[in-house]
C-alpha cells in the first residue's frame, strides 16, 4: 500500500446533526470520503474571543486516506458554518487489511 493510501481519521464538530449530515454527505459523494460517522449529543465547553462557552456540537469521524487529508480539510472549511472548524488528523497505526482496501476503492477517482 502506497503511503498516500495509508487511512488517517480526521475529527470534526459541528453545530448541529444536519449541518454534520449535510457536509458528511457532500464529503462521501465527492469521494472525498469513505465513510463519516457522526455522534450527536456532546457539550463543548471551550473558550472563545475572552469569554467561556457551553454549547451543544456534533462530533464526526471522517474517514479517509492521507493523499486526501488536505482536500477533505479544505472542502470542510469551505462548507463549515464556523469561523474555525475543528479538524484534527489522527493517523491510524495497523487495522484490518480489507477494511483499509475499502477506504482506497471508495476514494479511488481523487485526486491526491
Amino acid at each position: 500500500m502506497d503511503d498516500t493510501d495509508l487511512p488517517v481519521l480526521i475529527y470534526a464538530t459541528f453545530p448541529s446533526i444536519d449541518e454534520a449530515k449535510n457536509i458528511g454527505g457532500a464529503l462521501v459523494d465527492a469521494r472525498l470520503a469513505a465513510c463519516v460517522n457522526v455522534f450527536p449529543g456532546m457539550v463543548s465547553i471551550y473558550e472563545w474571543e475572552g469569554a467561556r462557552e457551553t454549547a451543544e456540537e456534533v462530533a464526526m469521524i471522517i474517514k479517509t486516506r492521507k493523499g486526501l487529508t488536505e482536500q477533505v480539510m479544505a472542502e470542510v472549511k469551505r462548507l463549515h458554518p464556523y469561523d474555525l472548524p475543528a479538524l484534527l488528523v489522527l493517523p491510524t497505526e495497523g487495522g484490518s487489511a480489507e477494511y483499509c482496501a475499502w477506504i482506497v476503492r471508495e476514494t479511488q477517482g481523487t485526486n491526491t
